[in-house]
């Protein structure tokens, strides 16, 4: 067999990344969406591309001039990495900028304008400049930078425009006036594009630099150029020398802040002075200078794409759908005590998983509840409902990780308030992330202590569960129960990590124990079976293991919405491996794992197939032991291997190809709403008690 340490079986984890926020701005330059769907796309292609350029190019600039020259089993040194991912976006950009003004173009004809401050009709001028007054003048500062001016502090992701300006007092008199620089910098509370009438948006540094006389008065406005920033937004926090996490967070969000400059976005053809000005105060290397012909901040775009008026041109939202058992007046506890229950997020509702720690926290015979917190909305039902239940004088234990990137803040003020209502709040594990979503609810009742547990691939987070997919599993099983007790006390105290009996945990679990159900299916040989849903796979270990598989016969499907390190289709290495990635309307989120060979066979997880994930995170994975809901996933799974509207193919040659139907297309997400609501219909319809039944009737129609 070929040896499997030669770099050219594995892809770049940061090019790997790119190529899925490539297939992210294709819904956008796809013609058969709706206009607005176009644009929401773009707005979330802005925002991934900020991400990974604060965290990933920042830490590949680190990595460069630490003088590392390997990072990953593909070889390519950090220096290589980072030329690839600029040549990469500097072409994507000419694309960017192209279905943006393809798509503005579109909406014009649909009567909503995308437009600048001196394409508005007079009367609607003056309503702008009325707004600019009463609403943008009172907030923004001048900023002048000159000897007694020094630069002035830029947030990470700061929006801000440079101009330059001269005396207006002798206009006629003066041939060489005296220059001037500065800037405006406009924050993140006043509006992206300001709307005029219904059916304007204008960008607001249209609208500020028209009034540029009333923020620098007596000044004659020569140039300008909106500009941005971006900053190395890692926090590195050593947690063995923190006596005070929480202090020590808050300061490393504050460090935050003044991280390196590591991108520089202007608008193009900018005054060549101005470009000078800004260059000399934010040091960012050539390469990492983009200039627009559109506008910048493109992650800003929901108002626009949230505008009611134009709902036509969205795709129409789905409503989350709650079934059988759980949309019954019956208590949730004799629910949960009769049957396991597996719902599938965001087709099946939310709801449920709220209302177990609602009813949990106002039952007088619950004592106590567990939770893991990951990501929290800021206005969460949820951690309402554990106040609650901590001011009803329950037990409440919620491990909240203050880690979670991007969330900190957050999470930070979740924190206090789940203390300061008398909750027991353990901020995770020095040296790991707690990245695990399970819930313990302990009631007391005739028999004794009852144990109701949730077990979710995603957050605890209401909004995001409408847009993510993921899988919430419902159980009340003994042998669940004692592993949860035994990993909440990992969590809560001096416990050394310990192995759980049924569950699987990360660290020291999850990564033996699936590689364990890999070799079991390489041992069958060609009649081996094995399907991967996650939203990354990186891990070597896991990748040697399944080219091994592959090299044996073994069938494996792989559906990878994001990063994939492996490549599919090598001969004599990964020719039995089939890899697809599905984006569309939802977010694929869920972590899924079937063995063919393994009892039981199917598995839901937190955890990606990822180092990070195995190695230096909490995580929990499942077995589903039900038949029915076992059914149900692999049901789902093989659905969307036939995917031909939403999938992308990877080739052994590290490029995706779209696939195309030969027969009818299948989107696997549109089919799985259909069934969904069409089952829902049913049971309302015929007033069944058992789900079960109305899925055997509607099975039998199709």
């Amino acid at each position: 067999m070929r040896d499997l340490n030669d770099p050219n079986l594995y892809i770049n984890r940061e090019l790997s990344w790119l190529k899925f926020n490539s297939r992210v701005l294709s819904i956008a330059k796809n013609r058969d969406k709706p206009l607005l769907e176009r644009l929401k796309f773009i707005a979330i292609y802005s925002t991934n591309l900020d991400e990974f350029y604060m965290i990933r190019v920042a830490g590949l600039k680190q990595l460069y001039k630490a003088g590392i020259s390997v990072t990953a089993s593909d070889l390519l040194s950090p220096k290589q990495q980072l030329t690839e991912i600029r040549e990469s976006l500097k072409r994507e950009k000419v694309e960017v900028e192209k279905s943006y003004q393809e798509i503005v173009a579109g909406l014009k004809l649909k009567g909503l304008n995308i437009i600048n401050y001196q394409e508005l009709s007079i009367p609607l001028q003056k309503e702008a400049d009325e707004y600019f007054f009463k609403n943008i003048f009172p907030v923004i500062i001048p900023i002048a930078v000159d000897s007694t001016h020094p630069f002035p502090h830029l947030n990470n992701l700061s929006f801000a425009i440079a101009v330059k300006l001269k005396d207006g007092g002798n206009r006629d008199k003066d041939e060489n006036p005296e220059i001037k620089f500065g800037m405006v910098r406009v924050p993140r509370v006043l509006p992206r594009f300001v709307q005029v009438g219904k059916n304007n948006y204008i960008p607001i540094e249209s609208l500020v630099v028209k009034h540029i006389n009333s923020i620098f008065p007596g000044y004659d406005l020569l140039s300008s150029a909106p500009f941005r920033v971006t900053r190395n937004a890692d926090i590195v926090i050593e947690e063995e020398e923190a006596d005070d996490f929480m202090l020590m967070l808050e300061e490393g969000l504050r460090l935050r802040k003044k991280g390196a400059f590591v991108r520089l976005e202007i608008q193009k053809n900018s005054d060549e002075e101005l470009l000078e000005f800004l260059s000399n105060h934010i040091r960012v290397s050539k390469e990492d200078i983009y200039n627009f012909s559109i506008p910048l901040n493109l992650g800003q775009l929901w108002d626009i794409v949230t505008n009611k008026d134009f709902s036509d041109l969205t795709i129409p939202p789905n409503t989350p759908k709650t079934l059988l058992p759980f949309n019954s007046n019956e208590s949730i506890f004799d629910i949960m005590k009769r049957e396991d229950i597996l719902i599938f997020h965001p087709y099946e509702s939310f709801e449920p998983v709220v209302k177990l720690i609602q009813t949990a926290s106002k039952d007088p015979y619950v004592l106590s509840i567990r939770i893991t917190l990951y990501r929290v909305e800021k206005y969460s039902p949820i951690i309402k409902a554990l106040i609650e239940a901590a001011n009803n004088g329950k037990q409440v234990t919620a491990v909240v990780e203050l880690k979670a990137r991007f969330d900190e803040e957050n999470n930070l003020q979740w924190a206090k308030t789940l203390e300061d209502a008398g909750a027991h709040v353990i901020y995770g594990i020095a040296g790991f992330k707690v990245h695990a979503k399970v819930v313990q609810v302990i009631r007391k009742e005739e028999e004794g202590l009852k144990f109701y547990m949730q077990f979710g691939t995603g957050n605890y987070n209401s909004q995001t569960a409408k847009i993510y997919s993921d899988a919430s599993y419902f159980t009340v099983r003994d042998d669940f129960a004692e592993d949860v007790i035994k990993f909440f006390q990992i969590l809560t105290g001096y416990v050394k990590f310990k192995k759980l009996h049924t569950l699987s945990m990360s660290p020291n679990q999850i990564k033996d124990r699936v590689i364990a159900m890999i070799r079991k299916e390489a041992e069958e040989g060609e009649k081996g079976a094995i399907i991967a849903k996650v939203n990354s796979l990186v891990d070597e270990d896991v990748i040697k293991e399944l080219y091994k598989a592959s090299s044996k016969g073994v069938k494996i499907d792989l559906i990878i919405r994001g990063i994939c390190c492996l490549k599919p289709q090598v001969k004599g290495v990964s020719e039995n491996i089939r890899v697809i990635s599905i984006v569309g309307k939802y977010l694929e989120h869920a972590r899924i794992f079937y063995f063919k060979h393994s009892n039981p066979n199917i598995y839901i997880s937190s955890a990606d197939w990822m180092p990070r994930n195995l190695e230096r995170r909490l995580e929990l994975m499942t077995p589903i032991i039900d038949e029915h809901l076992s059914k149900k996933i692999y049901d789902i799974l093989s659905l969307q291997l036939k995917d031909t509207e939403l999938a992308w193919e990877l080739q052994s040659d590290a490029t995706y190809k779209k696939r195309v139907a030969t027969e009818k297309p299948l989107d696997s997400q549109v089919l799985l709403e259909n069934y969904i609501n069409k089952v829902y219909k049913m049971i309302a319809k015929e007033k069944k008690s058992s789900i079960q039944k109305v899925v055997n009737k509607l099975l039998k129609e199709s």
